[in-house]
């Protein structure tokens, strides 16, 4: 019997060599939040992945929340992009950007001058950010978005999208997960609002609509997909009695815009809370696109859920950092490097580019 994992898979028209996805993995590298060569080396290095989605990129400069994270909201960021693409494709490989607007999660000390920690609610985001000028510092409150804040956030996300196209990059995922932007405006602990943004489900999930309504307007319906994370509470996200309504009307607004995958995370095998199996099946119903399954996956369980149907494709996170080749080892069964925590967000090639390959 042959393996799903490593079966070849049409992604709304783009061919994958497998269905194995590479997650993404903030690893600040990027130098004046400017992809580099350093980072398309990276990337094509691991290129055997059937699609790799990048690390978080904000669309704007009030997104750059984390130290060294890149952006793609002007002329050089597409141009590092475009190396980017250039080097995954030379090797074969399929790429999608994923667009992060960090919101709350960040500090004045890692923008540009002018820029603003914006959020739903003027609630601060908990605990601390690393800063490359003044170390780990509180996160401070953000400023509430006003009506016209929102309406240009979601035009950053449109051109940063066409931005990503233009770079030859193959299309976009919008990280609606893990306490961001996105995630801000669906979760109650982040909305606080009054207005048609806030308060009911219809309204917390309007920003995620309205966002991937203008981007799939904007690039194409089959180059967009979205990345959740009900019940997790990372950055401060709270329990929500409505959480499943929201996601699955989320999911079925989604699926009629034609969207070409929702990713799930579920991180509750490594002990953080993660999303029901009832929600994952309801949202596989609710959702007629592709289905990417994510969180502490190793091959046999990857193709036992995809020999299931419980998802059309399977993410790998932390193992892709050590293991630029994971997806040869997956299928060969061989011993999987571990990877070295202290250089996960650390500039330079250590940790990074100098994994070997077998």
């Amino acid at each position: 019997m042959s393996l799903p994992l490593y079966a070849a898979f049409d992604l709304s028209g783009l061919p994958l060599r497998n269905r194995v996805v590479m997650a993404p993995l903030t690893r600040s590298r990027a130098i004046g939040n400017v992809p580099n060569a350093l980072m398309a080396e990276y990337y094509a290095q691991r290129a055997g992945a059937g699609l790799i989605i990048t690390e978080g990129t904000s669309p704007s400069p009030n997104g750059l929340g984390y130290a060294r994270i890149p952006g793609l909201f002007d002329d050089a960021q597409q141009a590092g992009w475009k190396a980017v693409a250039d080097a995954v494709h030379a090797k074969g490989g399929k790429v999608f950007v994923q667009l992060m607007h960090t919101g709350r999660v960040g500090h004045p000390a890692n923008l540009p001058a002018g820029a603003r920690i914006l959020a739903p609610s003027p609630v601060a985001a908990p605990g601390e950010m690393w800063t490359d000028s003044s170390g780990n510092q509180p996160h401070p409150v953000p400023v509430e978005m006003t009506e016209a804040d929102i309406e240009v956030a979601i035009g950053e996300y449109v051109s940063a999208a066409r931005r990503a196209v233009a770079a030859g990059i193959d299309g976009v995922e919008l990280h609606g997960a893990n306490g961001y932007l996105i995630d801000q405006f669906l979760n109650v602990a982040t909305n606080q609002r009054a207005d048609r943004w806030g308060g009911s489900v219809a309204n917390r999930v309007r920003f995620a609509e309205a966002v991937a309504k203008a981007v799939t307007g904007a690039i194409g319906s089959r180059r967009v997909g979205m990345r959740v994370s009900p019940a997790n509470n990372f950055n401060g996200m709270a329990p929500d009695p409505q959480q499943d309504d929201v996601y699955l009307r989320l999911a079925g607004t989604l699926g009629g815009l034609g969207a070409a995958y929702l990713h799930i995370v579920d991180h509750s095998a490594m002990g953080a809370p993660g999303p029901s199996a009832g929600l994952k099946l309801r949202l596989r119903e609710a959702f007629p696109g592709a289905l990417i399954l994510s969180g502490g996956y190793d091959a046999a369980r990857a193709n036992a859920d995809l020999i299931a149907r419980r998802g059309d494709l399977v993410a790998f996170g932390r193992p892709f950092i050590s293991n630029p080749r994971l997806v040869d080892k997956l299928r060969s069964g061989a011993v999987l490097a571990q990877p070295d925590f202290s250089t996960f967000y650390t500039p330079g090639a250590k940790g990074y580019t100098d994994y070997p390959a077998d």
